[in-house]
C-alpha cells in the first residue's frame, strides 16, 4: 500500500518508516524538522521522500494517491502541553481534525491515529481497558482525547479512523527522547550513576517500545477494515505495566554502579494508570512485541555508554525537546505558535528526504 506518515522523522516515525518498508509498503511523509538538529547517532540514510511542511498547512493535493495517512506529527509530551496549552489543542487537535477531512476528501480509506494511554489519565490501581473512562489530566491528554472523538464523527463507509493508544514509549531513535521515563531513568545511571526520580515512584506506567508500536501501526494497515473500523487499541503488553520505582529498580540492577536516588520533595505523580492490552492482542494477532523493558534498559545502557552520554547532552538544547523548542524561540527561528519564522526559515538542499 501507499502510506503517508505525518511526522515521519520524529522519535517513533523513524522507526515506523523502516517496518514500513520493510514489510513492502511505498512510505511518504511531512515533518516540520524541528528537530533536526537533536539527531542522535549517526546521521540517518535517507528512507523515504518527504515533504518539509508543518501540518497545519498540508493540503488534499498532498495526501493525493495514498491508501492510509499514518498520524504521528504533533507536540508529543506533557511538559511542552502545560507550556503551551493552547498551542497543544491547536496542533493535537484542531490539525489532527483537518488533516483527517482532507484525507477524507483525497479518498484516503484508512486514517491510522497514534493516541495515548495518557487519556486514562488518574486511574490510580484500577485496570483500564479501551471501554473505561477516559481521565486526562494534561493538555496533551485532553488534546488527544478530543482528536479522537472528532475523529470518530468523520467516519463514513470510505473512511475508516483507527485509534492506538499506544503506552508509554521507550527506546532508541535518532530522534530520542529523554523525557521518557525509561530513557531518562538510564540516562542518569548512565551519566551521573544515579537512577534519579522525581516522583515518589509509586505511579503505574504501561511501557512499550518504539519498534512495537511501529508493529502495531503495521497490524493496523494490513488488517481487514470490519476489524479496525473506528476501533480504539491499547498498545503495549499487559504484562508490561510497571511502578515507576520497578522500573528504576531495573535500571539499577542494569547499570553497574548506580544507585536509586530521589529528588529533593520528590512528590506523586497524579498521572498513574496500568492497562489491559488484552484486545490488540486478539483482534489484531499480526502484531507481535517483540521487546521487554529490561531487554530495553540493556539496549540503552549499551547506546549510551558507548557514546559517552552526559546529563548536559540529555537535559539541555541538544536532545532535550522543550529546551530545544525554547532556544529555536529565543534565536527568532520559531515564532510563539510553533511555526517556523520567515524569513529566516532554514533553507534545505532539494531532493530525497529523510
Amino acid at each position: 500500500m501507499r502510506v503517508f506518515v505525518s511526522g515521519h522523522h520524529g522519535y517513533i516515525g523513524a522507526a515506523l518508516v523502516r517496518l514500513l518498508r520493510r514489510a513492502g509498503h511505498e512510505v511518504a511523509g511531512a515533518d516540520m524538522y524541528l528537530y533536526d538538529d537533536c539527531t542522535y547517532g549517526a546521521p540517518d540514510a535517507p528512507l523515504v521522500t518527504g515533504i518539509r511542511k508543518d501540518i497545519r498547512e498540508l493540503e488534499a493535493s498532498d495526501l493525493a494517491g495514498f491508501d492510509a495517512v499514518m498520524h504521528l506529527a504533533g507536540l508529543c509530551n506533557d511538559p511542552l502541553g502545560d507550556l503551551m496549552p493552547e498551542v497543544t489543542l491547536e496542533i493535537n487537535h484542531e490539525a489532527t481534525t483537518r488533516l483527517a477531512r482532507l484525507a477524507r476528501q483525497a479518498g484516503v480509506t484508512r486514517f491510522i491515529f497514534s493516541s495515548t494511554c495518557s487519556v486514562y489519565g488518574a486511574a490510580g490501581e484500577d485496570w483500564v481497558s479501551e471501554e473505561s473512562q477516559p481521565r486526562p489530566v494534561t493538555p496533551y491528554a485532553v488534546s488527544k482525547l478530543r482528536a479522537e472523538e472528532d475523529l470518530r464523527r468523520l467516519a463514513t463507509d470510505d473512511f475508516s479512523p483507527v485509534f492506538l493508544r499506544s503506552a508509554t514509549a521507550y527506546g532508541l531513535s535518532p530522534r530520542i527522547r529523554f523525557d521518557l521515563v525509561v530513557n531518562n531513568l538510564t540516562a542518569y545511571a548512565v551519566a551521573k550513576g544515579q537512577v534519579l526520580l522525581k516522583s515518589n515512584g509509586m505511579a503505574w506506567r504501561p511501557l512499550v517500545h518504539i519498534e512495537d508500536i511501529s508493529r502495531a501501526f503495521v497490524a493496523a494497515l494490513e488488517a481487514p477494515r470490519d476489524t479496525v473500523h473506528c476501533e480504539v487499541f491499547n498498545v503495549g503488553v499487559t504484562t508490561e505495566n510497571y511502578l515507576v520505582r520497578e522500573i528504576a529498580e531495573l535500571v539499577e540492577e542494569a547499570v553497574p554502579g548506580a544507585r536509586i536516588a530521589y529528588m529533593d520533595k520528590s512528590d506523586a505523580d497524579r498521572r498513574s494508570y496500568r492497562v489491559d492490552c488484552s484486545k490488540i492482542a486478539s483482534k489484531l494477532p499480526r502484531f507481535r512485541p517483540q521487546w521487554s523493558v529490561p531487554r530495553g534498559i540493556l539496549e540503552l545502557y549499551e547506546s549510551f555508554s558507548n557514546v559517552g552520554l552526559t546529563v548536559e547532552d540529555f537535559e539541555g538544547p541538544k536532545y532535550q525537546r522543550l529546551a530545544h523548542l525554547k532556544t529555536l524561540m529565543s534565536e527568532g527561528l520559531v515564532d510563539e505558535r510553533l511555526r517556523w519564522a520567515p524569513p529566516v526559515a532554514p533553507v534545505f538542499p532539494a531532493g530525497p528526504l529523510i
